[in-house]
């Protein structure tokens, strides 16, 4: 006696009444039963309002009869059987309007139920439906229109303005503003120039680019993120597995109370045997377990919907009720916390030089190198729009630096500590002393020098990510206990940057293993602990973690495949909404099972004393299963709002 109302439907379309069977039988029987019980009042003989009834019984029942024997032949009994059996023993004593009410109110009810649970599995259905079916390809210059699964890994595909994105792949030409908010939640398109990446699925904005394509049709991030929210629906939580626990066990014992029942009734009661079986038949219905059975997976598959529409990839009902569960969370801090990638904080001239001196002779000196500190001093320096001079023999020194000559004069870039030594020039006592300050504030400074002449000091860090005191904040208020930053960095720098940020613990020094032994002693003391990492060197701690969450997994296979959690942009602002929707979704939860319980446990005794006679029943377990789905529903509009 499980609920089986056949809520995942072929169909991906929206309902419409007149061509869902539940809601046209729900039609075509209430026009009849009025038809039927007004009859007699406009002269209508007997034989004519009993035809009425039938016929609003046959169109009432037909589609209820097909689903019992459907589940009949593959030995199951659901519910609809027993709404059935009872429709016919109410006509059998000739009570065709009751028959006829059971009926319409149980189509109805089917129908209804089925618009609910049909608009969360839409909103996840639309996210399959954004990505265009064929593409502008060029081979051998010839631009033509090809469907997306023929074309190949290196194909050209030229993408017009407003266009949506048909592969994965790399801007090769042009420059232009992209809408990934269906992928990533942004609200603010991103500006892509040759080299970025782009997604399919994605909203071109004003300019012509042409993509050279990294990824089969069948391998595309959006390809995978509805393959994964698809298969999440069948990864059941700890509350949706206990209540189909619940509901084997206590199936059984219900059915097998129904002849005692009857007995009971008739011989104790002195009841007629039509009388007897109607009420048992009523418990029947009022004992369904039909709304505690879809309680958990309609709020489950409202909740994955919404998440994923948010760019938030929650990959099953198991830890989306982990999620919000979670007492404490641990971030790394490279690419979590912070940017990832360091940028000039300070430039400190020397006397007799200027800001503009010491970027341009830097930029000449590492605008050829792929260093993370080169790259930052020169993206500073295009900034602020300084050329650099010409320069010649640029070299190398392992571990030390970079030099050349500029106008025939030695130039270096390298750290502190390589001057006053093997013929460097000394630092001045003020410079000294303002990159012991910098330093203390745990930057990373090269110090610039031309010639015998120390010109000044650049001073770099990776920088925290926008808005992250707030965030953690938010994360505070939404419960989380302890906040907890673990780093390969070293203390020092670890230490200020999570000072300022609200951070409860800093553990520092720490290689993937040691990650993994802090993870594990965090769960000793609080329980359920989630990690946030960037999916890569993070995925054996994401992996033991209560909860893994994964930052910035577009276009990353393993941050995909190690996390439970994906925050698909790299924004960490996703994290508060993740958490609160979870917490959220287990509270909806809550509320259906009690929901569900409640309706069942008031039902069983009323019908047994006859307090509730079987329509009502019906009106009752079937309102209880549609504002158990419409209460999952509200997942759906779930925003997060500090």
């Amino acid at each position: 006696m499980s609920c089986n109302h056949n809520h995942a439907r072929a169909d991906n379309s929206n309902r419409n009444p007149l061509r869902d069977p539940d809601l046209l039988s729900a039609i075509l029987c209430g026009t009849f039963l009025l038809a039927g019980v007004i009859a007699p009042r406009f002269g209508a003989d007997e034989l004519t309002t009993h035809i009425l009834l039938w016929i609003s019984c046959a169109v009432g029942g037909w589609h209820v009869t097909l689903r019992s024997f459907a589940q009949l032949f593959r030995f199951q009994l659901d519910v609809d059987l027993l709404m059935l059996v009872a429709a016919i023993g109410a006509g059998v004593i000739n009570r065709w309007e009751e028959s006829a009410i059971l009926l319409l109110l149980f189509s109805l009810g089917h129908g209804l139920e089925g618009l609910a649970t049909d608009r969360a599995r839409n909103a996840i259905r639309a996210l399959g439906t954004l990505t265009p079916k064929v593409a502008r390809v060029v081979r051998a210059g010839i631009e033509q229109e090809l469907p997306v699964e023929s074309l190949v890994v290196g194909d050209q595909v030229r993408v017009m303005p407003g266009e949506r994105i048909a592969v994965d792949g790399d801007v090769s030409e042009g420059e232009s503003a992209v809408d990934q908010s269906p992928i990533t939640g942004e609200s603010v398109p991103v500006r892509k120039m040759v080299g970025s990446s782009v997604y399919a699925g994605t909203v071109n904005g004003d300019g012509l680019i042409l993509v050279t394509t990294t990824k089969l049709a069948s391998q595309t991030t959006m390809a995978r993120m509805v393959k994964l929210v698809e298969e999440s629906q069948a990864n059941k939580g700890k509350t949706q597995r206990m209540t189909e626990k619940f509901t084997r066990i206590y199936t059984p014992i219900v059915l097998a109370s129904v002849p005692t029942i009857i007995f009971v009734l008739m011989t104790f009661f002195s009841m007629t045997f039509a009388d007897a079986f109607l009420r048992a038949m009523a418990v029947l219905v009022g004992a369904s377990p039909c709304a505690l059975v879809i309680s958990t997976p309609s709020a489950v598959l409202a909740g994955i919907a919404q998440a994923a529409r948010s760019g938030v990839l929650i990959k099953g009902g198991m830890h989306l009720e982990s999620l919000g569960t979670v007492r404490a969370i641990a971030f790394d801090k490279t690419g979590t916390v912070t940017q990832g990638r360091p940028e000039v904080t300070d430039v400190v001239a020397s006397e007799g030089s200027t800001e503009q001196d010491v970027l341009a002779i830097a930029l000449a000196l590492d605008q050829h190198s792929s260093h993370p500190l080169a790259l930052a001093v020169v993206r500073r320096a295009k900034n602020d729009a300084v050329s650099a001079p010409e320069i010649q023999a640029i070299r190398a020194i392992p571990g030390r630096g970079v030099q050349g000559v500029i106008a025939n004069e030695r130039a270096l870039i390298a750290g502190p500590r390589a001057f006053g030594r093997d013929k460097n020039p000394e630092i001045p006592n003020a410079l000294r002393e303002r990159i012991e300050r910098l330093e203390a504030q745990a930057r990373t400074v090269s110090v610039i020098s031309i010639g015998e002449r120390v010109v000044g000091a650049i001073a770099m860090a990776d920088q925290v990510r926008p808005d992250v005191a707030l965030i953690f904040a938010r994360l505070k208020s939404l419960g989380i206990r302890r906040l907890i930053m673990l780093t390969g960095d070293n203390a020092t720098v670890a230490s200020v940057i999570a000072k300022p940020l609200g951070i409860d613990e800093v553990k520092a020094q720490l290689l993937p293993e040691n990650k993994i032994v802090e993870v594990r002693a965090l769960m000793q003391t609080w329980g359920s602990v989630a990690m946030v990492g960037d999916g890569v060197n993070d995925a054996p701690a994401l992996a033991t973690a209560t909860v893994g969450i994964a930052m910035g997994a577009t276009g990353t296979d393993v941050a995909l495949e190690a996390a439970d959690v994906a925050l698909m942009a790299d924004d960490l602002s996703k994290l508060p909404f993740a958490v609160g929707l979870s917490r959220r979704a287990r509270r909806t939860i809550m509320q259906n099972v009690v929901i569900s319980l409640g309706v069942v446990g008031m039902l069983i005794p009323f019908t047994v004393t006859g307090v509730v006679p079987l329509s009502w029943a019906v009106v009752l377990h079937e309102g209880s299963t549609v504002v158990v789905a419409f209460n999952a529903l509200r997942l759906l509009r779930y925003r997060d709002l500090p």
